[in-house]
This record gives C-alpha cells, sequence and structure tokens, in this order.
C-alpha cells in the first residue's frame, strides 16, 4: 500500500471536502481518504495495482479543483 498527498490550489467550503471525500471513497484501491479542509491537502493510501497515483489526482481534477503537487510514499 503507497501514501499519496494531494496539495490543491484550495478548498472553497466544507461541501468540497465531502465532494473530493466522496468520489475517492468510490474509487476501486484507495483507502482511508482524509481531505484537510484549512491545509486544501487530500491524503490517502492507494493499491498501485489497483489504481496510478495519477489517476488519483485525476479524480480530483476531474471534480474541478487543481493539484498543484502529487507527493506519493
Amino acid at each position: 500500500m503507497n501514501k499519496i498527498v494531494l496539495q490543491l490550489d484550495e478548498l472553497s467550503c466544507p461541501s468540497c471536502l465531502q465532494k473530493i471525500q466522496s468520489a475517492l471513497d468510490k474509487q476501486v484501491g484507495i483507502t482511508n481518504v482524509k481531505v484537510l479542509f484549512n491545509a486544501a491537502k487530500v491524503k490517502a493510501d492507494f493499491d498501485s495495482d489497483k489504481i496510478s497515483a495519477d489517476k488519483v489526482a485525476d479524480t480530483v481534477t476531474n471534480l474541478g479543483y487543481n493539484v498543484q503537487s502529487i507527493k506519493v510514499k
């Protein structure tokens, strides 16, 4: 299991947090999603055999949020 941290431009409202959390929770291979509203970060565990880091970021981008950086551990 890998860890990913996405730094976003901003999160403007609490519903943004729920929107991102819900979309990532539905993806196969992603677990333990945490969206940090004040820091505009998304943290999650993902199985690289089931989903790529780019696909995780694309999921957030497709919701209309700008991903500034991706860190994978």
